[in-house]
């Protein structure tokens, strides 16, 4: 029925859903901090792997959809070019807060476990795409592979938050992460949990609409597949991150802010097996073209920058923002350019 709307009534649309997805991620954010309070689990862990999770969803919804309808270099460009431009989301949270680099002030352990873990990910799809052409009842050994380490990198995450064997130096800009109400530790998280998953319902709705409308423009107007899913549905599906990542920053969760951009990454790697499991016409990293592959690398290095950022804890650079935040917006930029000319 999307598809043959009048284009008018389908950007109507588009632009609805794109309304749901960011509002349900603002009301997400303040419900995500209030259940890491309540929880204790910790700002980076539950932005790593609840809210980074949930604001993923839409995104998860239109790679899975556009793999089952046949478009692998849809579905994959849409996770991999959502992985750079959140990523990119994280550099401009930083020229929000003022005091000091938000790499420097929101330090945490678990942040740059799941940064090493993500970079880990990024590198399995590449092995995949440059090894033979193996599929089991249609899925590649790889997104297997990838499935069975965000599960045990997810379990160390959590060692790491709850046990570190060590800590970041601390100095007067560093934000520490404890409860913003000494009282929220004693309370039910049960009631903001049940309304953190209706939240999730209407992104993953949202994400379907999204994708139906991406699909859409694929073939009304010609467009090149990874195009679309790299530099439209990517970005948009992405918009969650970055209105929680923003809201993060202000609400002083730092933790939160970089731990659910880090960890909703992380999370987007599963993009990719959902994707090869719906995609039914063999291994959906030898359906790509080696185009695909360059959204891929780009992430791949935005995430090396930023873990390096993590590690240096630069106090403040240009424009009191660290260098690694200039690094990823030029990555990024002149990727965007690259992609648009070539």
């Amino acid at each position: 029925m999307i598809s043959s709307l009048p284009l008018p009534l389908l950007l109507l649309v588009f632009a609805a859903a794109i309304l749901v997805v960011v509002l349900a991620s603002v009301k997400a954010t303040q419900l995500a901090d209030i259940i890491a309070d309540r929880t204790r689990m910790g700002e980076a862990l539950t932005g790593g792997l609840i809210l980074g999770g949930a604001t993923s969803l839409a995104g998860i919804v239109v790679s899975v959809n556009a793999a089952a309808s046949g478009d692998a270099s849809f579905a994959f460009s849409n996770a991999v070019g959502g992985i750079a431009a959140q990523t990119l989301f994280l550099a401009l949270a930083d020229l929000l807060h003022k005091r000091a680099n938000l790499e420097h002030a929101a330090a945490e352990p678990a942040n740059l476990f799941q940064a090493v873990m993500l970079i880990i990910l990024l590198s399995l799809p590449i092995s995949a795409m440059a090894g033979p052409n193996l599929s089991y009842f249609g899925v590649h050994p790889v997104s297997v592979l990838m499935f069975l380490a965000y599960v045990a990198g997810t379990r160390l995450s959590s060692t790491i938050s709850e046990e570190p064997m060590w800590r970041p130096v601390k100095t007067p800009e560093t934000r520490e992460d404890t409860p913003e109400d000494d009282k929220e530790a004693g309370r039910s998280a049960r009631g903001p949990a049940i309304k953190f998953a209706v939240l999730v319902a209407l992104m993953g709705c949202g994400g379907w609409v999204i994708s139906q409308v991406g699909g859409t423009f694929i073939t009304r107007f010609a467009l090149s597949s990874s195009l679309v899913g790299s530099l439209i549905t990517a970005v948009v599906t992405s918009l969650p991150e970055l209105v929680t990542t923003l809201v993060a920053v202000r609400r002083g969760a730092l933790q939160l802010a970089v731990g659910g951009i880090i960890g909703g990454n992380t999370f987007d790697t599963l993009f990719l097996v959902a994707s090869d499991i719906a995609y039914r016409d063999g291994s959906i990293f030898h359906a790509v073209a080696l185009h695909d592959l360059y959204w891929l690398a780009t992430g791949l290095m935005m995430t090396a920058v930023l873990l390096g950022g993590l590690i240096l804890r630069q106090r403040a650079g240009p424009a009191r923002i660290g260098i690694e935040s200039v690094l990823i917006m030029a990555i990024y930029t002149t990727a965007l350019v690259v992609e648009v000319t070539a």
